[in-house]
């Protein structure tokens, strides 16, 4: 008899332990799922993203798999690699926070095509003068796994609206 009614303590036990530590898990398993996302479901998650951006109305894909949509069109020259631009920009991740922006600092900012991430260098070069066009940058063309900064995490998707305002030469 004894041995039954520890059983029974250790399974009531047992049972209220997994009701108490069972509260609360559904807002922490959906923060754990994006926290500690392995560098494959970020992929996934951003290649779902991709795919289904990709039929929305006037966005365009490249052979690269950059994606563009022109939300107002120039008239001016494209620059080459070998040029230098001046360019206003704002840049997010496919949730929405924001991890640049000379926008928000209100000055824009001038770099050589070149020197910047490979889908940025692909838009510029398509881009003419007072273009203005939002990108969607999969990782493989913008930072993959080496992330510069812990705002951008690791495979992530990357989201600019960027303006052409010059060529510098």
């Amino acid at each position: 008899m004894q041995s039954n009614k520890s059983m029974k303590h250790i399974l009531i036990l047992t049972l209220a332990l997994g009701l108490l530590t069972g509260c609360g898990k559904e807002e922490s398993a959906v923060a754990e799922k994006t926290s500690n996302a392995t560098p494959d479901t970020k992929v996934a998650t951003g290649g779902d993203f991709l795919a289904e951006n990709a039929k929305k109305e006037g966005v365009k894909t490249t052979a690269s798999g950059l994606q563009y949509l022109v939300l107002k069109s120039g008239s001016g020259p494209s620059p080459k690699a070998t040029d230098g631009v001046k360019v206003h920009y704002h840049g997010t991740l496919i949730n929405g926070t924001v991890f640049d922006s000379s926008v928000e600092r209100g000055e824009p900012i001038s770099f050589p095509v070149g020197g910047v991430i490979p889908g940025w260098v692909e838009a510029l070069q398509l881009m003419k003068v007072g273009d203005k066009w939002k990108l969607f940058i999969p990782a493989k063309l913008a930072y993959g796994e080496q992330s510069p900064s812990p705002q951008i995490p690791p495979n992530s998707v990357l989201i600019f609206e960027v303006e052409l305002l010059g060529i510098e030469k």
